[in-house]
Order: C-alpha cells, then sequence, then structure tokens
C-alpha cells in the first residue's frame, strides 16, 4: 500500500535523533509508541494502537531520525490489513449500494471535485510553485499524483507533505469523532492478546493474502497490495471458501507499523521546506474534511445509515487509516470499506487525469 500514501520523502541529514544508530532509534520509537499507544487506549480513543504510534513516528522524524519502516514489512501491514476487513464483508452489502448507487457515486465525484477546486486555488493565488497544490490536495492516489506531479516539475517534496497532512489530519479527526460519539458507552471486554488460534485457518489466511498482495503487484493495481487481498479474501470470506484467522497481536503490530509509517515522513527537511505551504494546506484540508462531514449528513438523511458509519465512510482517507479506525469502533464496517474502496478506485481512474486537466489551465 500504502493505500493513498506517497512514497517516503527524501531522508534529513544526519543530526539529533540521526546521530544515534539505527538499534537505538528504533528502541526509541518502539518505547515512545508503547507509551502513547497505551495512554491513548486507556482513555478509550478509538485506534490509539495506530495513532501512538503515528505520534512517535512523528516525534523522531521531526527531531532527525532516520530510521524507516522497510518495503518489505508495509507490504505484509497492507496484506494484514485488508485481510483483516475482508473478513468483515458481507453478502448485504450489496443490497445496500444496489438500492443507492447513483448516491454513493455523486459523494465520491463532490469529494474529488472539492479537493481539486482547493488545490487549483490555492494555485492561482501563487502560494505554492507551479502545479504543485493540485497534485498536493488530491484525495487519494498520493503515489499516482507524486508520479506525474514530478513529470509536470512540481515539487514532489512538497506533494507528499500535503498528501502526509491529510492522513494525519483526518486520521486523528475521525479517531476524535469516534471517541467522542462512542462517550458514555461501556467499555468492552478485555482483549486477549494471545489467545489460541487456529492454525490451519491462520497458515491459509497469510498464504491468501501474501499471495494476493504479490499478484496485485506483479499487474500494477493501484494500491494493489491491499485491494488485491482484500477484493480475494472478501470473495472466499463470503462464500464460505476460507474462514479468516488473525491474532490479536498480529493485527495491534501491524496498526503500530501503519502508524510508524505515517509518522516517521515528517522529518526537518520536509518540514523546513514546506514552512510557506502550511497553513494554505490546513485549510484546504479543513475544507475538505468539512465538506466531508455534509456528505454524511447526506447519508444519513438519505440512506439511514448511522452517523458514525456515515463519516467514516466518506472521510477522504487514507484508506488503512480508516480501516483501523472504523475497525476499532462499532459501525457497520462493510458499508464503510465499500464506500472507501469505491473512492480509491475512483479516483484513481480519473484523479490523475483531472489533474493534468486542471494543471494545464492553472
Amino acid at each position: 500500500m500504502k493505500p493513498e500514501q506517497p512514497s517516503t520523502p527524501m531522508l534529513p541529514k544526519n543530526g539529533g535523533l540521526g546521530r544515534l544508530s539505527a538499534v537505538w532509534q528504533w528502541c526509541l520509537l518502539a518505547l515512545l509508541s508503547a507509551v502513547f499507544a497505551g495512554v491513548l487506549e486507556m482513555i478509550g480513543i478509538p485506534a490509539g494502537l495506530l495513532m501512538g504510534p503515528m505520534i512517535a513516528g512523528a516525534l523522531v522524524g521531526m527531531n532527525g531520525g532516520t530510521i524507516r519502516l522497510p518495503r518489505q514489512l508495509f507490504f505484509c501491514v497492507q496484506v494484514v490489513l485488508a485481510m483483516m476487513i475482508a473478513a468483515s464483508m458481507s453478502p448485504d452489502l450489496l443490497v445496500t449500494f444496489s438500492g443507492n448507487w447513483l448516491l454513493f457515486l455523486a459523494i465520491i465525484l463532490s469529494v474529488i471535485g472539492v479537493s481539486t477546486l482547493c488545490g487549483w486555488t490555492i494555485t492561482r493565488m501563487g502560494i505554492l510553485p507551479g502545479t504543485t497544490a493540485i497534485w498536493g490536495s488530491s484525495a487519494g492516489a498520493a503515489s499516482t499524483m507524486l508520479l506525474m506531479a514530478d513529470a509536470y516539475g512540481a515539487d514532489a517534496r512538497l506533494v507528499a507533505f500535503m498528501q502526509y497532512l491529510r492522513v494525519v489530519f483526518v486520521a486523528s479527526t475521525a479517531t476524535i469523532v469516534s471517541h467522542l460519539w462512542v462517550s458514555g458507552v461501556e467499555a468492552e471486554t478485555a482483549t486477549h492478546w494471545f489467545a489460541p488460534i487456529a492454525g490451519l485457518p491462520f497458515f491459509m489466511t497469510l498464504a491468501v493474502g501474501i499471495a494476493s498482495g504479490i499478484l496485485g503487484k506483479i499487474l500494477r493495481v493501484p494500491a494493489g497490495a491491499f485491494l488485491v487481498p482484500f477484493a480475494i479474501g472478501s470473495a472466499l470470506n463470503i462464500t464460505g471458501t476460507l474462514t479468516i484467522e488473525l491474532p490479536q497481536w498480529l493485527l495491534a503490530l501491524s496498526f503500530a507499523m501503519l502508524g510508524w509509517n505515517i509518522g516517521l515522513g515528517f522529518t526537518r527537511a520536509i518540514l523546513a521546506h514546506a514552512r510557506r505551504a502550511l497553513m494554505p494546506t490546513i485549510v484546504s484540508i479543513v475544507v475538505l474534511i468539512s465538506f466531508s462531514g455534509l456528505l454524511a449528513l447526506l447519508l444519513i438523511k438519505v440512506a439511514g445509515i448511522d452517523p458514525l458509519t456515515a463519516y467514516l465512510a466518506t472521510s477522504p482517507g487514507g484508506l488503512d487509516s480508516i480501516a483501523v479506525i472504523a475497525a476499532s469502533s462499532n459501525v457497520d464496517l462493510p458499508f464503510v470499506m465499500a464506500l472507501q474502496t469505491a473512492r480509491l478506485l475512483i479516483i484513481t481512474l480519473i484523479g490523475p487525469a483531472l489533474a493534468r486537466f486542471v494543471a494545464d489551465r492553472a
């Protein structure tokens, strides 16, 4: 994956934590992650196992850390998360979508339109160089946008910064909304981290997930390491062909590594380079999140979707972060994932062409 996240920006020069060896940096990151995740889980924040490591990763990255999550590990994270979500899919979802497909398509196209408008506005105001803001404001397909931004002579580092910042804002806002929505509800029973699992289904789950992820890479499917295992795992789960089995400790580790991958992208070099773009980027992200909230109200009124499910379903990425938050909350997870996946697929198909069209005229 990362669905909806850019390639890792350039590494900072050694300084601060960069003077430490990689082993000590990883030890510090793990310690900080455990502290932050423990605090967030204690106060009942959904997806604390994601948000805590993300905060820790950002602190390490901004203080000169040079470590990055290896691509092979992140591939495994994508596979595990995809199979986790696939386990919740059911045939009832098709019934919901078949009766409201026009509304869902309008919602997705509206999000794409508003994000593109934000980028065009920032570009026309001359706040960022060239067409950087158009590529950076895209609500998805970040890797594709980075490649096209570079081809258009835009600043790829600023595009990466804008995409990372959007993911952090959206994930943080969704986490807060989920926490406020479920406040007052009794806490769930304690998680059994090392509960016994069925060996054969577990290994079959991993085998199907890894093989599907490799297939997604070979076929060059956008976000293929996540979407192909998700699609194949969902089909096998719905038909009863595969019993998806994943231990809690593996899910927690995957959440943490996803948080690290996001947080470590915020380096000194990127922040110094993007200082001028910070406020316009934040404003555009707030506008996009607010607009998505209005679309959630539309889902509530027209389709009768419960408020928290509607909010998470319309949140503008990233797909993996929203998946973790939804899985940690009392929502209709299949519905959230269906709308999020449809958004990613549509923006992957039309987003680059739309951004190029706007960039040519900006």
